[in-house]
């Protein structure tokens, strides 16, 4: 019996590769729509950080002109009296900025070397389940408001000194600059930490073979190979410190130094009370002073001299990184 001729016949090679041809460039098609649209997304809020920056910079220098035109910068920068409530007022930031440095040098003398005493051990001597343990619950610490730091230093820690050192005003910069710098301790671990287990196996084996021990690879190899890195948690820790508010606010006192011209190292006494930067921005915006005088303007100059001097040690630390990087 003669079988019916197929009505179709089978598709060539040649037409079963159209289809495919049709879906990879449909999917290159998706894939290039997806890129450009992942491209913008990223462009909008590298443009968005840049526009918020610049418009902080507008608004601190606008907001700084009439003050600067009613005070004088010169009398602003050398001035060494700050009394804006007074009948004459005096706008000299030297009492500020006295007690910002004083704070943030006692906060950096407990958080810069525990810090990387803390990140040596984690990278270079403690075992890895450990370093996974702790870690994450050293960083928690820069997970408590500040706030709380600001009365632990308060309510402890200044009892605590006046056990030893009877006559330490209730507030001071010794005990906010301390648990200032038991705050900033996670931020210098953490970072450079990281930048230490960045540093390439080669290296330390490369000491361990000429015959150097763990410390001595640690500290003469691993440190100095790392040193970019570490700079920049330097760097982040410092401008922690200089921007902390709320800490100085309540265990450091908001009376600025008075500075005597004779005997200008006293004001560097860390068991006096002081005012920083930060804690003068947060008393006059409580709303004690009206919108448009020049008491309120001069938060504003104050938050300028703030600005310029964090992005002073920005730059001191992107200089310092250029000029210690190392590429493996």
């Amino acid at each position: 019996m003669v079988q019916p001729r197929e009505s179709a016949q089978a598709a060539t090679p040649v037409e079963r590769s159209v289809p495919r041809a049709d879906a990879a460039a449909g999917l290159r098609i998706r894939r290039a729509i997806v890129d450009r649209a992942m491209q913008g997304v990223l462009a909008l809020a590298a443009a968005s950080s840049i526009a918020v920056t610049l418009g902080i910079v507008y608004i601190l220098i606008s907001e700084s002109v009439p003050f600067f035109r009613a005070v004088g910068l010169k009398d602003f920068l050398t001035d060494t009296m700050w009394t804006p409530q007074f009948a004459v007022p005096r706008y000299g930031i030297v009492p500020l900025l006295m007690g910002t440095l004083v704070t943030t040098m006692v906060a950096l003398a407990v958080a810069l070397p525990v810090g990387t005493i803390i990140a040596i051990w984690l990278s270079e001597f403690a075992p890895a389940r450990l370093r996974e343990t702790v870690k994450p619950v050293l960083e928690l610490l820069a997970a408590v408001p500040t706030v709380v730091y600001g009365y632990f230093a308060l309510l402890f820690v200044t009892p605590l000194f006046q056990r030893l050192w009877p006559d330490l005003p209730t507030f001071n910069m010794l005990g906010a600059g301390l648990v200032m710098g038991i705050m900033i301790i996670p931020y210098v671990s953490s970072l450079s930490e990281d930048a230490m287990r960045a540093v390439p196996m080669l290296l330390r084996e490369g000491s361990f073979a000429v015959g150097g021990n763990k410390i001595v690879t640690a500290t003469r190899v691993v440190f100095p190979a790392a040193l970019s890195g570490i700079a920049a948690a330097y760097v982040l820790g410092i401008s922690r410190a200089v921007g902390e508010t709320m800490i100085v606010a309540v265990a450091a006192g908001q009376q600025p130094i008075s500075i005597d011209p004779s005997r200008p190292l006293d004001a560097m006494n860390p068991g006096q009370p002081g005012a920083t930067i930060t804690a003068f921005i947060v008393s006059v915006s409580l709303g004690d002073v009206q919108h448009g005088e020049i008491g309120y303007q001069a938060i504003f100059a104050a938050g300028l001299t703030l600005f310029v001097a964090t992005l002073g040690f920005n730059v001191a630390g992107y200089v310092l990184r250029k000029r210690f990087r190392q590429a493996y």
